[in-house]
């Protein structure tokens, strides 16, 4: 079970843009690595391949390593680590360590 998911609300703990929080769009477990809403922005030349589309330097957000990222617990307003409790129905159910609220 992996401590971050999609759509999860994140801290960003080291690097340029240490201090930041945003939702994460995309995941990839292989290389360990997520790409963030409104975290580390990168400008990138891009070619014109429509007739409606401009080419041009455009700015878009590059991927952060998952060490970098910490849960953000939305009750105690603070970046938290993850624990996991055992449910009624045999299921894990992440918690924050700090308030032990459901995430």
């Amino acid at each position: 079970m992996n401590r971050i998911r999609k759509n999860d609300t994140v801290y960003v703990i080291s690097g340029k843009d240490k201090g930041k929080k945003g939702r994460v769009l995309i995941l990839n477990f292989e290389k360990g690595r997520a790409v963030v809403e409104g975290i580390s922005y990168v400008k990138k030349a891009a070619k014109r391949t429509r007739e409606d589309q401009a080419g041009g330097i455009i700015t878009k957000e590059s991927s952060i390593n998952l060490s970098n990222l910490a849960l953000f617990c939305s009750r105690c307003s603070m970046p938290t680590r993850v624990g996991y409790v055992i449910q009624g129905d045999a299921t894990k159910a992440r918690v924050c360590k700090k308030c032990k609220e459901p995430l």
